[in-house]
Order: structure tokens, then sequence, then C-alpha cells
């Protein structure tokens, strides 16, 4: 999960040549051939999608999933350049087709881009000539638990996936961890951000980058004894001494909290976190702040919607996933549980995890991301051959 900008990073890792330009939004025509360049157009779900084939295609598509894009904003095509470099000039370097969706909407969407993801496919089958040989999802953050989940519902269409720093393994205790981090930030600073987890005034996501997080940087700034126990009470990977790496964990969270969580309301007809059972520990004096911070009980109709975007682990196609040990935004913990999940469905021998020792969210490196799509590329081919 993240909000736009975020997905930069994966293209950062990717170094190849400008993107491909699309051509416009245009009603396309049946069966073209595949020819080299890019293509914009919408599918019936009203997501938009953008295709590019290389010079000399090798026959497999590669669909990338973006992450998490604040509801509010203009559905737009993901923009994953950093200084001239693109995710599909790599792909297409490599000599795979490329293609990405918008999604239907933006905010919590997973569940429905799952079925964007397959409509996409569908559509490109349906334009292009010749078919796909084979189809791989690679999603980053949102994104990621796009591919898992894309992995475990469509093997029809989906071959291998890639589900980079995603929130795949326990969606509900995502959901938590953002809103037990504002209840927290609330109880060690009070009074720093107007409303809570349940009433999240217009004023403060609309000033958020102008006021409110400088004043919650300030605040940390000014009081790190609280800032530490927030961190540690709240299970945030953090260094005792790195300020700066703590004003952005906690800065990443609330924003979720602040866009993420009112977002997730509307979406699913009531508030789904929950704490009122929660025994806060880590502080120093752990009995004061269990009495003292806020409680919030779940809607009951939200929470069980919340197994929209629970994974199963009950995987119909080779998965890969990636993770950073110290990911301040979904935790690493994630890919330990899907792990699990994947164990206890009996299909680990499809399931391949890969860890780096580093902080921040989607931080990986060019030989990383590259080295886990290769493993991916790999393993989907030897389950091929065992078919």
């Amino acid at each position: 999960m993240k909000p736009r900008g975020v997905s930069s990073l994966f293209s950062l890792a990717l170094v190849g040549a400008a993107a491909c330009g699309g051509d416009g939004a245009q009603a396309p025509a049946a069966e073209e051939p595949a020819s080299p360049g890019c293509r914009d157009a919408t599918l019936p779900s009203a997501a938009l999608y953008r295709v590019c084939f290389p010079q000399s295609w090798n026959g497999d598509l590669v669909i990338y999933a973006h992450g998490y894009v604040s509801a509010d904003e203009p559905l737009a095509l993901p923009d994953d350049q950093v200084g001239g470099q693109s995710i599909s000039a790599v792909v297409n370097g490599l000599g795979y087709a490329y293609a990405t969706t918008s999604y239907r909407a933006n905010g919590l969407i997973a569940d429905r881009a799952v079925d964007d993801v397959a409509e996409l496919v569908e559509e490109l089958r349906r334009r292009f000539q010749p078919d796909p040989t084979r189809t791989f999802v690679v999603g980053v953050s949102e994104g990621g638990l796009v591919a898992a989940l894309a992995a475990e519902r469509r093997p029809a269409i989906v071959n291998g996936a890639l589900a980079a720093c995603g929130p795949i393994g326990d969606f509900t205790a995502q959901v938590d961890y953002f809103g037990d981090f504002r209840v927290l930030f609330d109880y060690f600073f009070p009074g720093i951000i107007p409303g809570n987890p349940l009433d999240v005034p217009d004023s403060v996501r609309a000033q958020w980058d102008a006021r409110y997080a400088p004043a919650v940087a300030a605040a940390l700034d000014a009081d790190p004894a609280s800032a530490l126990a927030l961190l540690t009470v709240a299970g945030a990977p953090h260094t005792d001494a790195d300020l700066p790496s703590t004003t952005a964990t906690v800065l990443a969270a609330l924003w979720y909290d602040v866009f993420a969580l009112p977002d997730a309301t509307r979406r699913l007809g009531g508030q789904p976190f929950d704490n009122t059972g929660r025994i806060y520990q880590g502080s120093a004096d752990d009995a004061a702040m269990n009495a003292g911070v806020a409680r919030v009980a779940t809607d009951a109709v939200a929470r069980a919607g919340l197994g929209a975007f629970e994974t199963s682990g009950n995987l119909a196609a080779p998965v890969v996933t990636l993770h950073t040990t110290g990911d301040p935004v979904v935790p690493a913990g994630q890919s330990v549980r899907y792990g699990e999940k994947v164990a206890a469905a009996g299909a680990g021998a499809l399931l391949e995890q890969r860890t780096v020792d580093r902080y921040g969210h989607c931080a990986f490196q060019p030989s990383e991301l590259l080295d886990a799509f290769a493993a991916m590329i790999q393993r989907a081919t030897a389950a091929a051959r065992i078919d």
C-alpha cells in the first residue's frame, strides 16, 4: 500500500530507456498485430490501460500492478518514471510485452483490481495477435496484494507473480496497524492532529502537507522519548538514535490513517478498525497507556468485508515475495504470515520468499528486484515443465 509517488521506487530500481508514449485512449480495433510501441485505451470496467510491445517480443506478457493511490485523486495510469527511466522500457528491453492499468477506481481497490487485471488480459488477447504465451503479474505495495490474489484466484491467466512489499499475510492486521498508530500517536502527542480514526476532518487532509505533517515532525523532534515509545508500542521498525527514520515512519503510517482509513470506511460501509481488546505494551507505564488510549469498536459488517482482501495461501501459480526487514508501512511480518498460510494450504513448493535487510517501504536495489523477477520466471518455467 502507498500514496501516489511511492510506485516510482520500483522504477528507480529498474534501469532502462525512457517510457513509450501512448497514442491516446482511442477505441481499439480487433485483431491488431502486436507491433512495437505503446497504446492507451479503456477497459469495459472504465479502468484505463496501457500496453507496450518491444521490438523483438518473446511472446510473454508482464502486467504491472501499482500501489495505493488516494481515493480523491483523479484516475490515471501509473507514471512510474524517474529521470527518464521507466518500468515499461525495462520490461520491453528484456523482451516482454508490458501492460498496466489504473484499476477502475483509486483507494481501497485490491479485490476489484484483480478483476481489472483479468479483464486487461482478456482485452489484450482479443485486441492483439498473437496472444501472449504466458502472463506474469508484478506488484508493489497494494499492487503486491493484487499480484498475490491474482496468483490465487485467476489460475487461468496468471503463470507467475512477484509480490513486493505488500500486505499479503493478514490484511485485517494491516488495517489495525494503521489504526493503532493513530490512537497511540494521539496518546503520546495529544492535540497535534484534529479528529480521530473515526472522524478525520476534511481540513486535515487538505492541509496535511502544509500544516499537519510539519507539526507532527516538530512534535517528534521536541520529544524523542515519546517518539521512541510510540514506535516501540506500535511495533514499527526503528533504531533508538535515528530520528529522521522515526519521522519518516510516523508520517508514513499516519498518512494512511488520515487518507486511507476513511476511504476504507466508505468502501466497506462502516469502520473496519478495532482495538477494544488490544493490550498495548512497551511504554514506560503500560497500565496508564492502556487506560488512556482511545478505544475504537469496529462495525461488524465492515470488519467482515475485509475478507475480500485476505489471501488464502492456496496458490495456483508460482509466487516470489520480496520485503525489506525495516518496512515502516507494511511490516515484514506480512510476508512471514503469508509463508505460513501457503504452507498450511500445502502449496509451499510454489512459493519463494526473499527479504532485504534494509529500512524503507519498497526500498529495493535494481539487482534485488531483477533477481526476484528472474526467480519467478524460473519457477514458472519449471512448473510448466512438470505440468
